[in-house]
């Protein structure tokens, strides 16, 4: 971990002393808003019974935090370009941190809702550009391993959500959970205000009616895939739907015309991001829809506890909190396309064994799985996310940084509503993880189809490095 922090002759980013604070204040952030995610589940029966409202007005305390963040995750990366991203990162946080206070007062589902969707906002703030900050605060030379780290807090923060919530909740009330953000929350954005990079916005205008259509587009299709998920009446999954391809189209004939576009379409152009975007969302949609069919496989068929299910998930991001950031560092020595494709090979063995367990399998067989598909996604994920980042101009980072955390959100959303889908239809959960093998195996082909492409760009950016070399290609 100390070499993250180590500066030599010629690195840009920050100096080590300030990298330090920098990322400390990536960290509480990140940590917040995923910590929240999970964390907020655990509660909602008990949130239920002091509100006095049902189990289906109740869950959308988590339903309403997940679409305000999906839905304007694209529009903070484009926004930081104007304010920078210090000003937009500390002011996320400081929202979050309120909307988390008001939370914790609140008296009645109505009340929650609304701080619920301002905490939404701020996470959105937050999670879309964290990615791109780790560019400007790292010297290049070390933006694997630092991609690494975030892959690890990530998955640590999943990891822990539940565990916290059930902790708080066995000597506190719920409204104790949103109570333990303030401190943490005025921390980070004390530490986000002060030691983040400082940069100039780039000024000129914001493309409004482009977000517009991208909160609608985005909004829509998780709304759609929600209802999927949930088993909600056919029409209204439609409706959604219909409105964000509507939207959608309208969102693409905007960007080609605007002069700020708020996602440059010119990013897609480049074949090592498309790639990597595309092999990242196949594998989240592959990661959410076998989180949520191993839940009815355990507890329906295997005969497990809820709490004995979670400890079985346990595996999966303890997994790639280990392999993570040794995944990171490997990425900044080696082909990351060639590691991330290794990762996927060992994540869709580990998804076909899990597809392939019976009701008589024993804890042991179900842990190995599960450990297996940690580490092929502990190495597929920090090595892609670097690819993603360093395929566009330094410029353009916000924008990959949205993009990353979109993607990410819509597939493992998607994931869910196809097993909703499937099992309504009367598929089988076995089956229906099979579903997840087939989307991992399309990750696989996108993922080892740009390995030589970044090999190239690798041998081409150590040619420039050399003292008086002159650039070249193969």
């Amino acid at each position: 971990m100390s070499r993250l922090f180590e500066t030599r002759p010629g690195d840009d980013g920050l100096p080590g002393p300030e990298r330090r604070l920098a990322v400390l204040a990536l960290i509480l952030g990140t940590l917040m808003s995923v910590v929240d995610a999970t964390m907020i589940n655990i509660a909602l029966p008990s949130i239920a019974a002091d509100l006095g409202v049902s189990a289906s007005r109740v869950v959308w305390v988590t339903n309403l935090f997940q679409v305000v963040c999906a839905a304007f995750l694209l529009v903070f990366a484009a926004l930081s370009e104007l304010v920078s991203r210090r000003r937009l990162y500390a002011a996320g946080v400081a929202l979050f941190t309120l909307a988390s206070l008001g939370s914790a007062l609140s008296s009645s589902l109505e009340s929650l809702l609304v701080f619920r969707a301002l905490q939404g906002l701020g996470a959105a703030a937050t999670l879309s550009i964290g990615p791109s900050l780790y560019r400007t605060i790292f010297p290049s030379r070390l933006l694997g391993s630092a991609l690494g780290l975030s892959a690890l807090v990530v998955a640590g923060g999943y990891a822990a959500g539940p565990a916290i919530g059930g902790l708080v909740l066995s000597v506190a009330r719920w409204p104790w959970l949103f109570a333990l953000h303030v401190p943490l929350g005025l921390c980070a954005a004390v530490l986000a205000w002060r030691v983040l990079p400082r940069e100039a916005g780039r000024g000129g205008g914001f493309d409004w009616r482009g977000a517009l259509c991208s909160v609608a587009m985005l909004g829509g299709l998780f709304l759609a895939m929600d209802g999927i998920g949930h088993g909600a009446p056919s029409w209204q999954p439609l409706a959604w739907g219909a409105c964000g391809l509507m939207a959608g189209h309208l969102f693409l004939r905007r960007q080609r015309r605007a002069s700020h576009p708020l996602l440059p379409l010119s990013l897609f152009a480049q074949r090592r991001f498309s790639l990597a975007v595309s092999a990242s969302g196949l594998a989240f949609v592959g990661q959410g829809l076998t989180f949520v069919a191993l839940s009815f496989l355990y507890q329906q068929e295997m005969a497990f506890s809820p709490l004995e299910t979670a400890w079985l998930f346990t595996p999966w991001p303890l997994t790639i909190m280990v392999v993570g950031p040794l995944a990171g560092r490997l990425a900044d020595r080696l082909n990351p396309s060639l590691l991330s494709s290794a990762g996927l090979g060992l994540l869709l063995l580990g998804l076909a064994s899990l597809a392939l367990l019976d009701a008589t399998a024993s804890v042991a067989d179900c842990l190995w799985r599960t450990a297996l598909c940690g580490l092929g996604f502990g190495l597929f994920q920090p090595p892609n996310n670097r690819e993603m980042m360093t395929s566009v101009p330094p410029a353009r980072s916000a924008n990959a940084s949205g993009v990353m955390s979109t993607i990410r959100t819509v597939g493992q959303s998607l994931g869910v509503a196809l097993v909703g889908a499937f099992l309504a239809a009367g598929t089988s959960v076995q089956a229906t993880l099979w579903v997840g093998v087939l989307t991992t195996g399309l990750s696989l082909l996108a993922s080892l189809a740009r390995v030589p492409l970044a090999g190239r760009a690798r041998r081409e950016a150590m040619c420039a490095a050399l003292p008086g070399a002159s650039s070249r290609s193969d």
